[in-house]
């Protein structure tokens, strides 16, 4: 199987720049630089070393949408061209635009059964309200941040279905 065919993609629906970067770093690393700068920078965060095994997982294709309207945009667009999204990431506010909740609705009018899962450090939602307004299902997901790049990655790994 090709490289291409192997990734997963990945949309990251977040107002902050440095939340983009974070996911790249963890879930698509060979956009940030060679393994030996992850390994020098995530050591130098967390005091951690990645093995060789680690370094071999799999890798992502991330994208990234600033607001809601442009992950709505965005996730229509892949579903068009035949290469959906496997999961989004999506952040419960971003002003000036729909919160992640707003974008949620919209999201599941178009595609109902997408993977979502959502993050934030603050919410205006419970976990019992997400839950009464979109179901308690496999395809929604909370990740509260800050989050451990660890717990990020097998989060995406299982919530992909990925196998080698």
């Amino acid at each position: 199987m090709s490289e291409r065919t192997r990734k997963k993609r990945i949309l990251v629906i977040d107002d902050s720049e440095s939340i983009h970067r974070d996911f790249r770093r963890v879930l698509s690393p060979e956009h940030m630089g060679s393994q030996e700068e992850l390994s020098e920078l995530e050591e130098a965060l967390f005091g951690l070393t990645v093995s060789a095994a680690e370094a071999s997982e799999p890798v992502f294709e991330v994208d990234s949408a600033f607001q809601g309207q442009e992950g709505l945009a965005m996730a229509r667009a892949a579903m068009a061209e035949g290469r959906p999204y496997a999961l989004v990431f999506l952040d419960y506010l971003m002003p000036p635009g729909w919160s992640g909740v707003e974008t949620l609705r919209e999201l599941r009018k178009v595609l109902p059964e997408q993977a979502v899962v959502i993050c934030s450090a603050y919410s205006e939602y419970s976990w019992e309200d997400l839950i009464r307004e979109f179901g308690d299902g496999p395809n929604l997901t909370e990740l509260r941040k800050p989050f451990h790049h660890q717990e990020l990655y097998q989060l995406t790994v299982r919530l992909t279905g990925f196998s080698r």
